[in-house]
């Protein structure tokens, strides 16, 4: 947040939450979010350059503290409070990765985690943030570079080996510009968002980018909008939003669960970017979508499918705004025995440094156009590498293919290729699997249910994905002493 903003538009709305989904529980302006950062500031100045974890529900409380870490020099790692009966172990990872020595949170989920303390959680000074008050303001924003680490964005890797990815403050601003640019944002932009806001996309989308480009940003939990979707939408005809999207899960949970007697007061014609990403999109949720919500408003040239990941801070390429998606039509190969074609969602083109190669994983060469590769990035969007990890940096960060030379690429993992400048993602090199937008390594799924019960056999069991009218759903197979189980 720069100091212009603070005071030009100290009474200018900046966020407003909707606890419930429905009415607005509270809200913060300009001024308000800059003296409450400050006041936080205030407290943890003397963690300069520490890593804070940041334990908080979806609410104000989050931003006001990512700012206040923002202030003091902080480097600041977005998590999430464990709910009841929960194991630890992702969040000890964290600490534990990062080697964090603060944690901020709220009065009301200190206690919770106090009953749960493990060794790990004892080290840390704790911060109940919402009991600081503003101080006036007496603490000066620290002067950073665009190189100086602004946080650490945790990916939904393994939980035996997190990867803390470094974002620094150059990347954040570049990000943004892209964001911008390529959203078309402006000041009379309005922003509806439920995605959890220690994730990349709630963090970079729905925080940081409206203070960029100065509209306001209404916010839900997103276990709101999971139990009745509808709220997302009645939110977005409510506030007249123009730009609100998620994964591509998120409107198919809108087709199943929204009934359409209920459609008659919400007019979604102000959606002008529904942005579509973080898992494959699929072109009959579009259609389907499109066709049922057309009633209210709804363009189909509103959908705008995006991709991007932690890697580059957030955005990495989309289509073109109040343009209709690209559809392309591939014939299967002969190895997959499938006679029908795939269709696959195009996903843009890269803006302004960013630029994407299709690279052969094996010999690390450029792939001809249309064929299917390893998606590479590179440009000052691409965050600087895993925290501690130098070796996994290097082979991930460091890609060099062999026609560039010294030139550095990351290596995303993701399989596509690049058809008339358009990029079109196929699959993952690596055996990840998405579910609602969350990576997930199998054998994490094969421990959490090996150890759900104990009459389940430990390395008895394997997970995979099937495709069942045209999503990707998950297979688990266990051992249950000498029975076979099986559950979709």
């Amino acid at each position: 947040m720069n100091k212009i903003g603070a005071i030009e538009q100290a009474n200018q709305l900046a966020y407003s939450f909707l606890k419930d989904g429905e009415s607005e529980s509270g809200r913060l302006t300009y001024g308000e979010l800059d003296r409450q950062a400050k006041a936080i500031a205030s407290h943890i100045q003397s963690y300069q350059e520490e890593r804070a974890l940041l334990l908080y529900p979806s609410g104000l409380e989050f931003i006001t503290a990512f700012f206040g870490c923002l202030y003091a020099g902080v480097i600041a790692v977005p998590a999430y409070p464990p709910r009841q009966n929960q194991k630890l172990s992702r969040l000890l990872s964290i600490v534990n990765d990062a080697q964090s020595k603060l944690a901020l949170t709220t009065a009301s989920i200190f206690p919770e985690i106090e009953k749960r303390w493990e060794e790990e959680l004892t080290r840390l000074k704790w911060v109940a943030t919402d009991t600081i008050f503003s101080n006036g303001g007496e603490i000066e924003a620290r002067s950073a570079t665009s190189e100086g680490l602004a946080f650490l964005q945790y990916t939904s890797g393994s939980t035996g080996t997190p990867k803390g990815v470094m974002v620094t403050h150059g990347n954040i601003i570049h990000n943004q510009q892209i964001i911008q640019q390529a959203f078309g944002h402006s000041e009379k932009s309005i922003g509806v968002g439920w995605l959890p806001l220690f994730h990349d996309m709630g963090l970079i989308g729905h925080v940081l980018q409206p203070i960029y480009a100065g509209f306001p940003s209404i916010l839900m939990p997103p276990l709101i909008f999971l139990q009745k979707p509808i709220r997302w939408l009645k939110a977005i005809s409510k506030y007249r939003a123009t730009t609100s999207g998620g994964s591509n899960f998120a409107y198919d949970l809108c087709v199943d669960k929204v009934k359409s007697e209920h459609l008659a007061n919400i007019d979604l014609s102000s959606w002008d970017l529904a942005y579509n990403g973080a898992e494959p999109i699929r072109e009959k949720t579009l259609a389907q979508f499109s066709k049922k919500f057309a009633p209210c408003g709804f363009n189909y040239s509103a959908f705008y499918p995006c991709y991007g990941m932690a890697e580059t801070t957030l955005f990495a390429t989309s289509g073109e705004k109040n343009k209709k998606p690209v559809i392309q039509r591939v014939k299967a190969q002969t190895r997959e025995q499938n006679p029908e074609s795939r269709v696959f969602v195009g996903c843009g083109r890269p803006y302004m440094d960013t630029e994407i190669t299709i690279v052969n994983p094996e010999s690390l060469t450029q792939c001809q156009n249309e064929e299917v590769g390893e998606i590479w990035i590179y440009g000052e969007t691409v965050a600087i590498g895993y925290w501690n990890k130098p070796k996994l940096t290097k082979e991930t960060f460091g890609a060099i293919r062999v026609e560039t030379g010294e030139k550095k690429f990351l290596r995303t993992g993701d399989l596509g290729f690049i058809l008339n400048g358009e990029l079109f993602v196929t699959g993952r090199l690596k055996d990840v699997i998405i579910i609602r937008g969350q990576n997930h390594y199998p054998q994490d799924i094969e421990d959490t249910v090996q150890q759900s019960h104990p009459a389940l056999r430990a390395n008895g069991g394997a997970v995979v994905t099937v495709e069942r009218d045209g999503q990707e759903k998950l297979v688990i197979i266990q051992r249950r002493w000498n029975v076979i189980i099986s559950s979709i």
